[in-house]
Order: structure tokens, then C-alpha cells, then sequence
């Protein structure tokens, strides 16, 4: 028991990111086909999915009128979102017999929510999937994975969803 307890320490760690997208869900999907599936049970990484809830003040311009009466009802709205999040990647992993996993919630803007988990982690690898915004959807609202991939001090594995020929 000691003897895993110390592996599992010095065990690298994976930090996916999660959201609501279809995309993502496969980005988490593909991640544990390839990387912890054919390993079971001895995974050659530490698992923690992370999830990024958006503050209910970033969903709306506190200048409009009513607003104060409008934040518990999108904050709780926006915990629902988080929870379904956390639940659809938890039956995935399960769907894929990978158990020893960390879930999290960390409010804020996904770019740094997750920026921040590879630095409180250690994480040595960050997946996040592609939406495949083209340049300049990309450049006005901006990509997660992007950013993440300039700014999170680990190796940033972007995951796309190959295109079907029709």
C-alpha cells in the first residue's frame, strides 16, 4: 500500500479541460483511449479533469438595469452547466474503467482556470480540445487552447476531432 501510495506521488500528472462542447468530451475520450485504457490499472499519469465555471458577472454587463436580481439565477444556472460538465466526464472515464480520477471546478476564465491548474498540479502534459475556430473568430473571441498553449509552463496536447468525409 505504501509502495503505491509513493508511485503515485512521484507519478506525472495529466490535466484535461473540460467544458460542454462535444469537442471537449472527445478530447477527454481520445485522451483516455490512448493514454490510460491500454495501460489499466497501472496509468502512466495521474488524472485531474478540470472544469472552468464562468463568474455570473462575465455572463452579463453590470451596468444594466436589475442585474443584482439576475446573479443568483445565472450563478445557478451556471453551477447546473458544471455539474452536468462533471458528471458527463466522470461516465466517460467510467465508461472507460479509469477511476483514480480528479474532478474540479474552479471558477473563472478557462484560459487561466486552466493555466493555473498545471501550475497547482505540476501537470506535465495539458489536453484541451479545438473547437477549429478559423483566424479570425480566433482572434476576436479568443482560443482556449491558444492561449494555453503560450502561457502553461507543460507540454499542451490540442486535440481535434478529424473531419468526416461525407
Amino acid at each position: 500500500m505504501e509502495d503505491t501510495r509513493q508511485e503515485r506521488q512521484r507519478q506525472e500528472v495529466m490535466v484535461v479541460g473540460v467544458d460542454e462542447s462535444e469537442l471537449s468530451l472527445y478530447a477527454l475520450q481520445w485522451t483516455l483511449d490512448r493514454f490510460f485504457a491500454p495501460y489499466a490499472p497501472h496509468f502512466p499519469f495521474k488524472l485531474i479533469v478540470v472544469h472552468a465555471k464562468p463568474s455570473p458577472t462575465s455572463a452579463i454587463s453590470l451596468g444594466d438595469p436589475g442585474v443584482i436580481e439576475v446573479l443568483p439565477i445565472i450563478d445557478a444556472d451556471l453551477k447546473k452547466v458544471a455539474a452536468w460538465v462533471t458528471q458527463k466526464a466522470k461516465d466517460i472515464c467510467n465508461s472507460r474503467s479509469v477511476h483514480d480520477v480528479t474532478f474540479q471546478v474552479m471558477e473563472g476564465d478557462a484560459r487561466n482556470v486552466l493555466c493555473d491548474a498545471v501550475e497547482k498540479h505540476h501537470a506535465s502534459v495539458l489536453v484541451v480540445g479545438s473547437r477549429g475556430h478559423g483566424a479570425i473568430k480566433r482572434a476576436v473571441l479568443g482560443s482556449v487552447s491558444d492561449y494555453c498553449s503560450h502561457h502553461a509552463h507543460c507540454t499542451v496536447m490540442i486535440v481535434k476531432r478529424p473531419k468526416i468525409e461525407g
